[in-house]
């Protein structure tokens, strides 16, 4: 008796064989893909090439450059060694669209990784400005235009405008805007500050503070006697007595820079509107840009009845509020110059003066 083949065994069959190709042709593209992935991988965290010199290398991307122009720059700077294999990097891994410009260094052998990561994140070289505590307005312009890192040309600063601390810029900044930032920052602290001022003061405006200020400034490097200081000038101010401020005469001689000498006789007598022992109250102006502490104590002086200080040999002052202990205070120091000046001999020499 014949058998005929069971229905549909011949379908079945050519169904295996078509999901046995398709599975085959799955994993086939798995395993290119996979391959594609590692070097894809590899090629991505792979170190790039070393530094031409030095151990990192500096690129500064235009603003508005575009992902072709940024990958020729790093290319040619030697930071990477593809410009395809950084744009196909930097589309796959979804970052081109948030490159940044600025100015980078990119460590000797960074991977394209490392590279593209930095620029999305925007990690430029951060450069400084500092301005020094009572530093003349003349100087914050020489300060400006030593900073190679910046651009274009600033205006001269009224004196005393500047608030003297460190600023953050970038390459490419502008200096006016660089400047604005720190004549801001004065306007912010004096306003601030003048808000809170002791009530007695002898001002009439919060410039008046900033002259103040800025002679405590020239008058002692030392934080913690600013408020004393302070408080000689405001109660000489009171008493309507001359300031008689050495810093101011040397401002009104030679615009603030040193004399190279101490002052002469002839000197103390100029005649400038800046002369504190010729000319009564405050000067015309600041005598360089007061910091942030001597603006405070300038506004909040110590409560004290002192009306003279002089130095004192350890870098600091004696203050008195009378002329007798002032005169025996200044009797003390010129003891101490002259023993500076002409030491005792040691055992068996002459004295040397």
């Amino acid at each position: 008796m014949s058998r005929t083949p069971a229905r549909g065994s011949g379908g079945s069959a050519r169904q295996r064989r078509r999901r046995m190709t398709a599975y085959g042709a799955l994993a086939t593209l798995g395993a290119v893909a996979a391959i594609i992935l590692v070097v894809f991988l590899v090629v991505l965290f792979a170190p790039g090439p070393a530094a031409r010199t030095g151990k990192s290398t500096t690129v500064v991307l235009r603003p508005g450059a575009g992902l072709s122009e940024i990958s020729a720059t790093l290319k040619q700077a030697g930071v990477i060694g593809s410009s395809t294999a950084f744009a196909l990097a930097a589309e796959a891994t979804g970052a081109a669209h948030r490159l940044q410009a600025g100015e980078y260094a990119f460590p000797s052998s960074a991977s394209l990784a490392a590279v593209i990561g930095d620029i999305a994140a925007g990690k430029v070289v951060r450069h400084f400005v500092t301005i020094p505590e009572g530093v003349t307005s003349d100087a914050v312009m020489e300060i400006l235009d030593h900073a190679d890192f910046l651009a274009g040309v600033a205006p001269a600063p009224p004196e005393g405008a500047v608030l003297p601390e460190t600023y953050e810029a970038r390459r490419g900044d502008d200096r006016a805007a660089v400047l604005r930032r720190m004549m801001d920052a004065r306007d912010r602290l004096l306003s601030a500050l003048w808000a809170h001022r002791r009530p007695d003061l002898p001002y009439k405006r919060p410039e008046d503070a900033v002259i103040l200020a800025s002679i405590v400034e020239k008058e002692t490097a030392k934080p913690d006697e600013r408020p004393r200081v302070a408080a000689v000038f405001v109660n000489r101010l009171k008493a309507g007595m001359r300031l008689e401020s050495d810093p101011t005469v040397i401002y009104g001689l030679t615009g603030g820079r040193p004399l190279g000498h101490g002052l002469t006789k002839s000197e103390l007598a100029s005649q400038t509107p800046y002369n504190t022992y010729v000319v009564d109250g405050l000067p015309p102006t600041p005598i360089g840009n007061p910091g942030q502490a001597s603006l405070a104590a300038a506004l909040d002086p110590l409560p004290t009845g002192d009306l003279y200080f002089v130095a004192n040999g350890t870098g600091g002052h004696s203050f008195s509020s009378n002329l007798a202990d002032h005169a025996a205070n200044v009797a003390r120091w010129r003891a101490i110059e002259a023993q500076r000046a002409c030491p005792s001999p040691g055992a068996g020499k002459a004295a040397p003066c």
